[in-house]
């Protein structure tokens, strides 16, 4: 499977922001989601991470790299990681800036992640005559090495709690004007760190407000293509397979980081396995999972239930079949919407798994035991009461609130009623008009001087914008827009007129000239002015509706984002004084690290071991999609040695945005490459169960021999092998 990634969801609870993807899509089956969430230790003591974390339920944990269990992971497995052990797998992992994880593996700055990680890359730099998503892509010679227009890459160097600063900023005020003055000082913190755009600085909310911690990246915006598998392997068996175990995929893809026109120097960085996963062996993943709900409320969690993840699912299932149709126009209209189409398959598949795991009874009824064991740890100390009692009720009353506001802000602000890579061009080219003048911390927080890299990156990227998919994909969010809100709304008035969304979806992309990059630049430096004056169809339509997308921001914002986040504050508070800090925060889309075996697991009473072989491919291949290999793999069969390990499972606790994440020894040796879940895992938003919930890699020798027998690949084969020889 290749997990949601990207999918914008405050009706999924991310209050207006990205929920960050990855790794698999967050469901599970009845059977396999009774468990519990990390085991918390009583204790009185005030939070204090200097303090290992006591105790947990079997390899459950994303584990923070400044907070991790050692002695416990020592008495468990028998070995306990040293602080610099840790420092050199915290440089030698990295993120990519739009949802997925990644590795070092060279010191020349070559970069393993999943192919599904890069598919946008790889779709950016593809043409009609060459087209990679079918035919992979190998570069023979760095000059061969193509730039990805709008990928970005992180590398972290350092961790600073910033809690005491945030707290004093928000001391004494009142929920709206603390959610205020919050992200203000945010913004001040990250621009005292980013000093250069060479640097990315994030502050980091965990334990739902109970730490704030202040990352500092190395910024990597040039970007290159090395090497991309043909989509049929990288994908091998598509959505029957998506999900599930056994598997046969070899989904990954090779980057290069440039500095200065060079590839970059990187010695930190992760060596090869000459042996690779073996069973039972102790493992290790570092990554980024990009969101969990397992500390959230269990109003939080019925919200979502009832209405955000099938509010979500809905407009998933209306984009797969407008896609459809849409390529049944030609072949180019197919190949341009192709990565669309499987980013809708794959949402759909996870979406309906999330929605299951909410609806069961059992599952959902250990969510609220867990919750009424923390409250009445409350309850019976009069102090913590009188502090904290409340916090759970204030979250539950505006629960109301968020379901009436969903729509509005999801269509609007977020921008799902005007999908369009164009729109999006000319809603941050306006927006931005507005902000950039004001000063840094009283700007949105997107476009505070530390996000402005990014921004700047996608606004003048030279990717292709295919207009035809692009006046479909407007029409169809228009006809959205127009049947969620209804026809008498301001928005919808504002938007279409007397026009259908047919009719202004045609005129917009017809009469904008965002197409061109230099003309995205000009405005976006020419400032409010010029963006003031212009007639550009895309323009003129995102000044229309900006006025009212910033009142239902700020609406939002005060009714709902400011009581959620304060009380969540009070809630880890809560949490700290009652169990002390022998947990792990829900995920944030900040490195992470998690161990686990090489570990297969029994489904209906049969043994369901670890490891495909790459022979099994070809046993599992009928010549029609999705079950076909690709040329390259019929023509080498009789090269390759079938008994080599394919994919493997493995007990590592993962979620979305761990795509792309290294498998690595005790000696930070590559024996695997995170890619997907098995089914049983996919509740993993809200628990782990230790019994089925399995990792899903690829094996590290599948990948060194594909290189050589199937791709001719030796010169990158070499390279991943430099510092074993």
């Amino acid at each position: 499977m290749k997990r949601i990634f990207g999918i914008t969801c405050l009706a999924c609870g991310c209050l207006g922001l990205g929920c960050h993807g990855g790794v698999h899509g967050n469901a599970q089956t009845s059977s396999a989601i009774r468990s519990t969430t990390a085991s918390m230790v009583a204790s009185s003591t005030p939070p204090d991470e200097s303090t290992p974390p006591l105790s947990f339920s079997s390899d459950e944990g994303m584990w923070l790299l400044n907070h991790f269990p050692s002695e416990v992971l020592e008495r468990r497995h028998g070995f306990a990681p040293t602080q610099a052990w840790l420092d050199e797998v915290m440089r030698s992992s990295v993120r990519l800036a739009r949802g997925c994880s990644g590795s070092f593996v060279s010191s020349r700055g070559l970069v393993m992640t999943n192919h599904h990680c890069a598919v946008g890359c790889i779709q950016q730099l593809s043409t009609t005559r060459k087209d990679y998503i079918k035919s992979g892509f190998t570069a023979k010679q760095a000059t061969d090495e193509p730039r990805c227009p709008e990928m970005e890459i992180n590398q972290l160097i350092e961790i600073t709690d910033v809690t005491d600063r945030v707290n004093e900023a928000t001391k004494g005020l009142d929920e709206t004007k603390a959610n205020d003055a919050r992200k203000q000082q945010m913004s001040a913190i990250e621009k005292s760190c980013a000093t250069s755009d060479a640097l990315r600085c994030d502050v980091v909310t965990l334990f739902q407000g109970g730490r704030y911690h202040l990352y500092k990246y190395r910024r990597y915006q040039d970007v290159r293509l090395v090497f991309a598998p043909e989509v049929s392997i990288a994908f091998f068996g598509g959505d029957p397979d998506n999900f599930n175990f056994p598997r046969y995929d070899l989904d990954v893809t090779f980057l290069r980081v440039y500095e200065n026109g060079k590839p970059a120097s990187t010695p930190s960085h992760f060596r090869w396995s000459p042996h690779g996963a073996e069973q039972g062996q102790l493992t290790f993943v570092s990554g980024h999972p990009g969101r969990t709900s397992r500390m959230s409320t269990v109003s939080q969690l019925a919200y979502m239930r009832d209405h955000g993840v099938p509010a979500v699912l809905m407009r998933w299932l209306e984009i797969r079949g407008a896609v459809r149709e849409f390529q049944k126009r030609g072949v180019e209209q197919a190949r341009v919407s192709g990565t669309t189409l499987f980013g809708a398959e794959n949402a759909i598949k996870a979406l309906r798994g999330r929605q299951q795991a909410l609806l069961d009874p059992m599952f959902f009824s250990q969510l609220q035991q867990k919750e009424n064991q923390l409250r009445d740890r409350v309850k019976a100390d009069a102090d913590l009461e009188a502090k904290y009692g409340d916090a759970w009720d204030r979250i539950a009353a505006v629960q109301a609130a968020k379901q009436r506001l969903a729509n509005e802000y999801a269509l609007v602000e977020a921008g799902q009623g005007f999908w369009s890579t164009l729109m999006d061009h000319a809603r941050k080219i306006v927006r931005a008009s507005d902000e950039l003048p004001k000063p840094n911390e009283q700007r949105l927080r997107e476009y505070a001087d530390s996000n402005l890299p990014a921004l700047q990156q996608e606004l003048f990227s030279t990717a292709p914008i295919h207009q035809e998919f692009e006046e479909m994909k407007l029409a169809l969010s228009l006809t959205r827009l127009r049947e969620l809100l209804g026809t008498d709304h301001p928005v919808v008035k504002a938007a279409l007129g007397n026009e259908s969304p047919e009719q202004v979806a045609k005129k917009t992309i017809a009469g904008t000239k965002l197409t061109h990059v230099d003309e995205r630049k000009r405005l976006y430096e020419s400032g409010k002015t010029a963006v003031q004056a212009s007639s550009d169809a895309a323009i003129v339509l995102a000044r229309t509706i900006d006025p009212w997308a910033r009142q239902i921001r700020e609406r939002f914002e005060q009714q709902v984002e400011a009581v959620e986040t304060r009380n969540a504050e009070r809630i880890a508070a809560a949490r700290f004084a009652v169990f002390g800090t022998s947990v792990y925060p829900d995920a944030t889309f900040s490195l992470r690290l998690a161990f686990g075996v090489v570990q297969g697991w029994t489904e209906n009473g049969q043994q369901v071991g670890p490891f495909t072989t790459m022979a099994g491919a070809f046993e599992r291949h009928t010549g029609a999609p999705p079950f076909d290999l690709p040329a390259s793999w019929l023509t080498a069969k009789s090269k390759i040695n079938g008994s080599t390990p394919m994919n493997l499972v493995s007990t590592h606790d993962i979620i979305g945005g761990n795509s792309g994440s290294p498998m690595f020894d005790t000696q930070r040796q590559i024996v695997g490459l995170i890619f997907d879940g098995n089914i049983h895992s996919l509740g993993g938003d809200y628990a782990y169960d230790p019994r089925s919930n399995r990792a899903v890699s690829v094996h590290s020798s599948a990948i060194l021999e594909a290189l050589d027998k199937v791709y001719d690949a030796r010169s990158l084969r070499e390279e991943l092998l430099e510092n074993n020889q």
